[in-house]
C-alpha cells in the first residue's frame, strides 16, 4: 500500500510535527511520498533527503530547538521603511531561512531525493497552487515558506511563488492525486488557547493565516476520509504558542510525541470522523 506524509504550514508550530515523526518512526512507519506546506515543506524536505530513521528525527529536533524568530525574519528598519514606499515586495529578506537550509539540505533538486517530495507553493499573481516536484529544492521550500509581503516571492519560470498555505496548506489532495492509498495528515494546528491577541503585526499576521489554513485542513480531511485510509495526527491542545514564537520548540516536540502515541496506540490512529479531532475551536 503506498503511503504519504502530509505534512502542514504553521511557522514556529512546524516543531509540533517532529514529536508526530518520533512516534510514526517509533513504530517503524515510514512513507513512500512526502507532501510538505510552508514550514511542513522544510520537515518534508529534510526527511526525504536524509530518511525517516528515529536518528533523522533527532536530527530534525536539535534544528528546530536552534531556530530563533530573529535569525529568521531579520527585521530591518530600513528595508521596512521601503517596502511601505513600494521599493520592495516585502520587509524581510529570507537569508536567515536559506542559510538552515543550505546548511542542512542534502540534495539540489527535488527529483534528487531519496524520498518522493513534492512541495506545495502559490503563484501569487492568480491565486493557483503549485505543486513542485522537480527543479531546485532550495527555492522550491523558500517559495512554500514565503509569507506574502514578510518574505519575497521566489521568481521560477516567469511566476512569483509564495506560501503554499494560501491554497493548499494540508496537500491531502496532491498525496491522493499521486496514488497514495493510506495518508498520514502531520498538522501543525493553532494556537487555540492564546492568553491575548498577537501585538504584532507579524504575529497578528501569522496567527490568522493559521486560522484559514487550519480550516481548509478540516474541510479537506472530511473530503477525503472515505476515499483512502486518512490517520490524522491531532496536534497538541490547547496550544498557547503563537506562530512566530520559536523559543518553546522542545515543549511543542514533547507535547506533541505525547499526543500522537496516544492516537496510534488506538487502531493505528484510524478514525470514522477524523476531521473531529481537529476541528476549529477556543478555550476560555
Amino acid at each position: 500500500m503506498r503511503t504519504a506524509f502530509v505534512l502542514s504550514g504553521g511557522a514556529s508550530l512546524g516543531a509540533v510535527q517532529v514529536g508526530m515523526l518520533q512516534a510514526l518512526t517509533e513504530r517503524s512507519i515510514e512513507p513512500d511520498l512526502l507532501v510538505g506546506t510552508s514550514a511542513g515543506a522544510l520537515n518534508a524536505a529534510y526527511l526525504a533527503g536524509h530518511g525517516t530513521s528515529p536518528a533523522t528525527v533527532a536530527a530534525l529536533a536539535r534544528i528546530w530547538h536552534g531556530i530563533q524568530a530573529r535569525s529568521l525574519f531579520g527585521l530591518d528598519p530600513v528595508r521596512a521603511l521601503r517596502a511601505l514606499s513600494g521599493k520592495h515586495g516585502s520587509i524581510c529578506t529570507d537569508r536567515g531561512l536559506r542559510a538552515v537550509l543550505d546548511r542542512h539540505l542534502n540534495f539540489e533538486r527535488l527529483e534528487d531525493a531519496r524520498t518522493p517530495l513534492v512541495v506545495v507553493a502559490t503563484e501569487l499573481t492568480s491565486g493557483r497552487e503549485v505543486a513542485l516536484g522537480t527543479g531546485d529544492a532550495t527555492d522550491a521550500v523558500l517559495a512554500s515558506c514565503a509569507i506574502p509581503g514578510v518574505f519575497p516571492a521566489v521568481l521560477r519560470d516567469g511566476q512569483a511563488l509564495v506560501d503554499g498555505g494560501l491554497t493548499n496548506n494540508t496537500a491531502v489532495s496532491i498525496a491522493v492525486r499521486a496514488g497514495a492509498e493510506r495518508v498520514y495528515v502531520l498538522p501543525s494546528g493553532y494556537a487555540c488557547a492564546l492568553p491575548e491577541p498577537p501585538r504584532t503585526a507579524l504575529g497578528a499576521l501569522a496567527h490568522a493565516l493559521s486560522l484559514l489554513t487550519h480550516q481548509r485542513l478540516v474541510a479537506d480531511v472530511a473530503l477525503y476520509c472515505d476515499d483512502i485510509e486518512l490517520i490524522v495526527l491531532p496536534p497538541p491542545c490547547p496550544l498557547s504558542v503563537s506562530a512566530v514564537n520559536f523559543s518553546r520548540s522542545q515543549e511543542l516536540v514533547e507535547r506533541s510525541h505525547a499526543s500522537a502515541n496516544a492516537a496510534l496506540s488506538r487502531d493505528g490512529g484510524l478514525r470514522a470522523h477524523p476531521e473531529q479531532s481537529i476541528a476549529m475551536h477556543t478555550h476560555t
